[in-house]
């Protein structure tokens, strides 16, 4: 049993990145950070926000998002911790492996996928949304049968078919992204920089000029009341908002994914992981007040809210309704290819330990990028968007990056007692506090979330440890002599 339970030390890792296949550095603390907010700001802002506020919080939506930025940042400044101290990539995969031990280590990269993989087909339905619409907007209608999944999702009765064939447009950006994510990592930062650009100054239009537009009788009742079932409306439905919602920040920790490409990880990795979050953060409170002001809470249950909340401002915006989703429409596209980037170094790494095949280790000769994961978690992805609706894909999202959360905080706390002579070029502050905080919060916000959410998570975690059990463990580096 203590096999289970083997770490691999700090010493070890840092001796992995002189030997072997290597990932190329070229990420400064600008282009990290750059990467969060390209990650963090997209689906939360532009899609779920309307979902959760007219499903769960209403306009408390926003007290949800203060809430999950909280959870997020002392997540954070674990993650900062963890980033400096042990620059490689497969963030929280990584480090469960250095403090927990091998199966704890397996159990987060298996649930990672659900974070990275799922999340990225997540964002991928609601950019085909935004196309759709943007395209009506210019004549262009696609037949729903082509722009739309087979399949709904509500959060009572479940799945059931729509009469659609296959969301063609969210297949069509993922593929483009991992594109990109083969020829390169600089290339792919380059782009995010750009479009990160685009979207900061769309979303700062938006809230300068609709905020005079906005009636402050949508905010009443600002928290309405709970309707008798635990996470519609009231606080039970703040919170369960908020865990929806904690979606939207997953992105900050993708940037621990490129540790193995920054120039000084020691220093950069700490500023790109805290400073995307607490710009996100800001943001997302400021467009959900806003947003909610402009709408009834009730009208915003719709893939493409900050279009309607435009149209809701009258004839004096209109032209901002097509400015609003080019940008969003340019904004999702980064947050795909960080999320794919993300979930190709976790499997990276996994492979380059043993607990997946050696193919998934290859890097690509030219580009220096793990181009066999970066186009099988791809494929995945494609099947993923063209299939399943946002609300079915969030959720399970945003489970698995709460789990990750939660064990990134304890790992904290045991790493300080088991290796208290490791440098750390960053410590998280208030140490037990913060940490144990982080682990209980982002545990009570997987509570809000529906049961069958938690037995998809349960019958994802069986299939991954069975992988685990027949493969994983036997060919673990770490299990031969």
């Amino acid at each position: 049993m203590r096999n289970f339970f083997r770490t691999k030390s700090r010493d070890c890792m840092l001796a992995d990145l002189s030997s072997g296949h290597q990932l190329k550095r070229v990420l400064g603390p600008m282009h990290l950070t750059l990467l969060g907010i390209g990650c963090v700001i997209g689906a939360g802002i532009f899609v779920l926000t309307g979902q959760a506020a007219a499903n769960y919080a209403g306009p408390a939506i926003s007290l949800s998002f203060m809430f999950s930025g909280i959870v997020c940042a002392f997540a954070g400044l674990c993650y900062a911790e963890f980033a400096s101290m042990i620059p490689v990539a497969g963030s929280a995969y990584t480090y469960a492996y250095a403090t927990l031990g091998e199966v704890f280590a397996w159990i987060i990269g298996w649930d990672l996928i659900l974070e990275y993989l799922f999340g990225a087909s997540a964002v991928a339905v609601g950019w085909s949304a935004y196309v759709v619409s943007f395209l009506k907007d210019f004549g262009l209608v696609l037949p729903p049968s082509l722009a739309s999944a087979p399949l709904a999702y509500d959060p009572l009765t479940g799945l059931h078919a729509t009469g659609g064939i296959l969301n063609l447009p969210a297949v069509f950006i993922v593929a483009l992204m991992i594109g990109f994510l083969v020829v390169g990592i600089r290339e792919s930062a380059n782009f995010n920089n750009a479009i990160v650009a685009v979207k900061l100054a769309v979303i700062l239009v938006f809230i300068g000029c609709c905020a005079g537009f906005v009636q402050r009788a949508n905010w009443h009742p600002f928290m309405p009341p709970n309707t008798g079932v635990f996470g519609q409306f009231g606080w039970s439905g703040l919170l369960r908002g908020s865990a929806v919602v904690f979606f939207a920040y997953i992105g900050f920790d993708a940037v621990s994914t490129a540790a193995q490409e920054a120039n000084n990880p020691q220093r950069d990795m700490p500023v790109g992981i805290l400073l995307s979050l607490a710009v996100c953060s800001v943001l997302y409170v400021a467009v959900s007040l806003v947003l909610t002001g402009l709408v009834p809470y009730a009208k915003l249950g719709v893939p493409d809210p900050i279009a309607v909340g435009i149209d809701a401002a009258g004839p004096a915006l209109h032209w901002l309704r097509p400015l609003v989703k080019a940008g969003a429409i340019a904004g999702l596209n980064s947050v795909i290819m960080v999320l794919l980037m993300g979930q190709a170094r976790i499997f990276y790494s996994m492979a380059h330990d043993g607990l997946l095949m050696p193919v998934f280790a290859r890097v690509h000769p030219r580009f220096k990028t793990p181009h066999v994961t970066t186009l099988v978690t791809g494929a995945v992805a494609v099947v993923i968007a063209g299939l399943f609706p946002i609300g079915f894909i969030s959720e399970l999202v945003s489970i698995g990056a709460l789990l990750a959360f939660t064990m990134v905080s304890i790992g904290i706390l045991v790493l300080r007692r088991t290796r208290p002579d490791y440098p750390r070029p960053f410590r998280t502050p208030w140490v037990p506090v913060v940490p144990i905080l982080g682990a209980l919060l982002s545990l009570a916000q997987m509570s809000a979330l529906p049961r069958s959410t938690w037995i998809r998570l349960v019958v994802w975690m069986a299939i991954g440890l069975l992988i685990y059990g027949c493969y994983g463990h036997r060919h673990s580096r770490l299990h031969r002599p």
